[in-house]
């Protein structure tokens, strides 16, 4: 017998279905992540741009109408204008604390009154020191409760994300009490944090008191200024560099691991020798293969594992033999088989199918059966004179 090495062309014939499979996953994952990737572009939360659900472009529009000024800025250098160039309302959302405490410091300034949507650790400490970060808030409705003009106006709002907890002898006042002291509105003097970032939405502004409350947060000046951080603020900010967060420690553990691998690799990575040519292909006996097929089967005992290969090996030569398809099922064999030799149908049922060697002389008279059945069905499709 012949093996050689499979070729390119009949390896990628035998994968194909896998290959096929795999591509079909990739594009499924492909344009999966297009999709999500473009829902995140189209939706940006606090956008006064923005007319997705997620967006405040409803709030910026009603402002406008009531005779305020919105002045929707991209830049922190933008921004500084603005605000020195008139009285004005400093809406800041930075949900990913994109400013330096310093940079807030001194944007909030000049900004007759300043509100900040979902406050996080940097602008609490940066700007009201006295107020913390108290997790999440459950409650679906919160009522005011407070001396706050927005809140009183508003009553009851929804969409409360977040909750804020004031430090005792604090002049801040809290609003929107959700469990004992946490609250979702804050204010202290001219800045007023909201933990009840939803109601900013356009979902959620049209809900219970929402645009109430945020309408008159927003409004209180003839001029607002409408500032969502950017990245490229944050190079501006001054934070701290990657170098100064880095512990001195992990350097000099990094130049070992890249020592450690170069070593390694040359000590793995060396040659033994020239490579050994095979010449292909490699001739073997079938002899060789069907006799230590044979020893197998006989060290383990298994004659009828032995005895199904042979079946296996005569239902498909004994289908060829009278003509039917590689497709063809055994009871078509059977019954083709019956007809064309004459023999009883349950006889080659019971041969092909049903028989169980009890022992290596039975395996020899099956196997002898087999061989009588397919001389027979030769003999029987065979044309006379042949």
């Amino acid at each position: 017998m012949t093996v050689t090495t499979p070729t390119l062309r009949a390896a990628t014939r035998r994968s194909l279905f896998w290959i096929a499979a795999g591509a079909f996953l990739v594009l499924i994952a492909v344009i999966v992540l297009v999709v999500n990737g473009i829902s995140r572009a189209a939706s940006t939360p606090f956008s006064a741009t923005d007319p997705s659900p997620k967006g405040s472009k409803a709030i910026a529009e009603v402002l406008r109408q009531q005779g305020v000024t919105v002045t929707v800025t991209t830049t922190l250098r933008a921004t500084e204008r603005v605000l020195a160039a008139h009285p004005s309302t400093l809406f800041l959302a930075d949900p990913n604390s994109l400013l330096s405490t310093d940079r807030l410091t001194d944007l909030v300034a000049p900004a007759d009154h300043t509100v900040v949507a979902a406050p996080t650790f940097t602008q609490l400490g940066a700007l009201a020191p006295g107020v913390h970060a108290a997790g999440k808030v459950d409650r679906a409705t919160l009522g005011a409760d407070c001396v706050v003009a927005g809140a009183r106006a508003a009553g009851t709002i929804t969409g409360a994300v977040s909750g804020l907890r004031i430090d005792k002898g604090s002049d801040a006042i809290g609003c929107f009490e959700s469990r004992s002291g946490v609250f979702s509105l804050v204010q202290q003097g001219s800045l007023t944090l909201i933990g009840a970032s939803g109601a900013l939405s356009n979902e959620k502004v049209d809900e219970r008191g929402n645009a109430a409350l945020v309408l008159t947060l927003l409004g209180q000046d003839e001029h607002l200024v409408w500032y969502l951080p950017v990245a490229g603020d944050a190079a501006l900010g001054g934070g701290p560099t990657l170098a100064q967060l880095t512990p001195p420690w992990v350097g000099p553990v990094l130049v070992l691991l890249a020592i450690t691998a170069l070593t390694a690799a040359v000590w793995r990575g060396r040659r033994f020798g020239p490579l050994v040519v095979e010449n292909l292909p490699v001739v073997v006996r079938a002899s060789e293969t069907m006799e230590g097929r044979a020893r197998l089967y006989q060290r383990g005992g298994a004659r009828l594992h032995a005895f199904d290969a042979l079946r296996i090996g005569t239902l498909s030569r004994l289908a060829t033999t009278c003509g039917l398809s590689r497709t063809a099922t055994v009871t078509e064999v059977i019954d083709t088989v019956a007809s064309v030799t004459g023999r009883p149908a349950h006889d080659i049922r019971s041969l092909l199918i049903d028989a169980v060697p009890a022992n290596d002389r039975d395996l020899v008279r099956l196997s002898d059966a087999l061989l009588q059945l397919e001389h027979e069905t030769v003999a029987a499709t065979t044309p006379r004179g042949e």
